[in-house]
């Protein structure tokens, strides 16, 4: 038995897979004060519902499979660790310098955020190395124990090591590292060459501070989590989502724990993708996944899940760059629980600030005051309140009515319908420009992709989305509602190894390539023969991050071969970056050479056998078929079709309007929408072109 759990920002999912593949998915409100806590209800909810105890259940699990959100709260919330950073002499200022930039480029009253790591917590180290390595300045032994020896007078808890040319000589970072073992012991510390050795000083810095800043935190927290579930009955193999798209064991990632900053919202595009080519067979997706807090866009390209180093911690260029590789998802303020609120223009805005989970929409009867997206859903008429969460929670409408009134439809005039009809226009529009953002950057087309829905909250408006970015197909898979979860389930086991070497295409430097090539491939090897050991299937892939002479960006490029023998292997691999700056840019310039400054390989361990297309839940309980009145823009409030989701047939189609609800989601059908079943349980639906509604 396999358990996959997603802790979201309202809710905590779960999907429990037996030994026949079968699913069955579950659902506990996240307590933000002890997320663990938030896992294990979801847990006993679980056992509950099969007729067992939790340490019955757990007893069974081979693999415990984990997505948090608690690394990049802690970041945001500012509960990471006083972190010391250790820099070369001279240049004390990496995290205060920054690269420059601004969303605004003529807004100079925006300040840049302080430095992730202040100055008065930034130590010089003597020494210097040359960009090819040898050493211009020898290392301070003495002045280093020193600076270490202040580390433990002021407190430090981490430390953070980047120095010059690391990347390409580690002697002065590993003397670093051994005066740390001798002189603060017990103290963890990230080495910025072993961390994220790629070109960019200030790129690397950050990742190495955030990781070191982690470090103390995420130890206990996977060390507590580990015990809970071993205190309970669990033996498995505890394994966590990574930034990357892959899951990595529970130990490995509390010794880097930048690896976890996007570890749930990761998820979504591995089972998006999965769905998308089963269902639909284009291996092009839009994948949105709507919780209670965030809506969580991602792009598959050709069956390729895009990575970036482009990921901030806050606005680009007002927060922190992490500088490290990690699944491309932007995530705006806009779910279940964002909030509307009226500006003193009068003018209705949804979002970004959420109920949470405590208190949660008004309709939850927790004390939440603010309408929210939820309300407005309940009130139209698309949620039943006697079956929210199967029926396990009640919902209370003439609350969140009353709240619409007084908050959003008396200030602007509107009738109840209106403003919550209104309220869920808006939502739409800020979900529709965060995909228009990732898709067109990216010279993807909305309208030849699949729209893939996940999130519970991901069939209220889907339709809405679809229709206004013209995709020929929305798909709600029946595990939709735990999309990153049931994207755990699907994850192989992943690790990435990086070196820099500078090289062109013209004066191809074979023998240091394929030097660096062999000794990345023996790390992927050591990988497999480790962590992957006993893997069902492994996978080494080779990159390379190329660009044009002179460009500022590189772009991270397919090896078309393991090794570079001869001028035909360099050929290939320089057309290969032209395709790639074609599909991004639209341009290529087929004349040039091309610059490549770092190498790296990804291995991935498959855990799982192959995964086939009968994902399903379990039925449940509680609602009948039936109508009931609900609101659309330009049609009023009209009689509209209830079906349950697992109770439609193979192939069946049922026209808008219309509402498919599961004990987990709830499928809006517009008018002139037409949903139809997949022999998989995914909900395909042709979204319409006619209207707004």
């Amino acid at each position: 038995m396999r358990f996959a759990v997603d802790t979201g920002g309202t809710f905590t999912d779960l999907l429990v897979e037996d030994a026949t593949g079968a699913l069955q998915m579950f659902k506990a409100p996240t307590t933000p004060s002890d997320p663990i806590r938030g896992v294990t209800d979801a847990l006993r909810v679980a056992a509950g519902s099969m007729g067992r105890t939790l340490e019955n259940l757990l007893a069974e699990g081979e693999t415990f499979i984990y997505g948090t959100t608690h690394a990049i709260n802690a970041i945001i919330t500012g509960n990471t660790a006083r972190t010391a950073f250790l820099t070369t002499e001279g240049h004390p200022d990496v995290l205060v310098l920054r690269e420059g930039g601004r969303a605004e480029p003529f807004n100079y009253t925006v300040p840049f955020p302080d430095p992730y790591v202040p100055r008065s917590l930034t130590w010089e180290i003597p020494g210097r190395l040359r960009p090819d390595g040898s050493e211009m300045t020898p290392f301070d032994d003495a002045t280093c124990r020193r600076v270490i020896a202040d580390l433990k007078a002021r407190d430090v808890k981490a430390v953070a090591v980047c120095l010059l040319w690391s990347i390409v000589n580690p002697a002065h970072e590993l003397r670093v590292a051994e005066w740390l073992e001798a002189d603060l012991p017990g103290v963890p510390y990230t080495l910025s060459h072993q961390l994220n050795p790629t070109l960019r000083e200030y790129r690397r810095a950050s990742s190495t501070c955030i990781d070191a800043s982690l470090k103390p935190m995420m130890a206990a927290y996977m060390a507590g989590l580990t015990e809970r579930l071993r205190s309970n009955g669990f033996g498995g193999r505890v394994l966590v989502v990574t930034s990357q798209g892959g899951v990595m064991d529970g130990a490995d990632v509390a010794r880097a724990p930048i690896h976890l900053i996007n570890s749930g919202p990761s998820m979504a595009p591995v089972s998006g993708r999965h769905f998308s080519i089963l269902d639909e067979g284009n291996s092009t997706a839009v994948v949105a996944d709507t919780g209670g807090t965030t809506y969580d866009v991602s792009l598959v390209r050709r069956g390729r899940i895009p990575w970036t180093r482009e990921t901030w911690i806050g606005q680009p260029f007002r927060g922190h760059m992490t500088g490290f590789p990690s699944v491309d998802v932007r995530s705006i303020g806009a779910g279940g629980g964002s909030i509307a609120w009226i500006d003193d223009g009068g003018m209705l805005h949804v979002g970004p600030k959420s109920a949470g989970a405590m208190p949660g929409p008004v309709c939850y009867g927790q004390g939440g005051t603010k309408p929210t997206v939820t309300d407005a859903s309940l009130v139209l008429g698309y949620i039943d309140p006697d079956f929210f969460l199967g029926g396990t929670m009640k919902l209370d409408a003439l609350a969140a009515e009353e709240a619409i009134a007084r908050e959003v439809a008396g200030p602007l005039g509107l009738t109840v319908d209106e403003a919550a009809s209104a309220m869920i226009a808006i939502a739409t529009e800020n979900m529709v420009q965060a995909i228009l953002d990732i898709t067109v950057n990216q010279g993807i087309d909305p309208r030849d992709a699949v729209l893939v829905g996940g999130g519970g909250a991901a069939g209220l408006n889907s339709v809405l989305i679809g229709r206004r970015l013209e995709t020929p197909r929305l798909l709600i898979p029946e595990v939709g509602a735990a999309l990153s979860a049931a994207g755990a389930l699907m994850s192989d086991l992943t690790a990435q190894f990086h070196a820099t070497l500078f090289t062109r295409s013209s004066g191809f430097d074979y023998a240091r390539v394929n030097a660096v090539l062999d000794s990345l491939e023996q790390q992927a090897r050591a990988f497999i023969d480790g962590p992957g050991a006993g893997s069902r299937e492994q996978t080494i892939t080779f990159w390379a991050e190329a660009r044009y002479p002179e460009q500022v960006w590189e772009l991270e490029v397919r090896l078309p071969t393991s090794r570079l023998n001869g001028p035909e292997d360099v050929a290939a691999l320089v057309e290969a970056f032209h395709r790639t700056h074609e599909d991004v840019f639209a341009i290529r310039d087929s004349a040039s050479s091309v610059e490549i400054v770092g190498w790296s390989v990804s291995v991935a361990c498959r855990i799982r056998g192959e995964i086939g297309g009968t994902l399903t839940t379990t039925a449940a309980s509680g609602a009948g078929e039936g109508a009931r009145m609900a609101y659309f823009p330009g049609h009023g409030r009209v009689p509209t079709v209830v079906r349950r989701f697992e109770a439609i047939e193979v192939g069946e189609r049922i026209a808008g309007p219309a509402i498919i609800e599961s004990s987990f989601t709830t499928v809006v059908v517009n008018p002139g929408a037409v949903a139809e079943r997949r022999p998989s349980g995914s909900l395909s639906v042709d979204p319409g072109r006619g209207g707004t509604a």
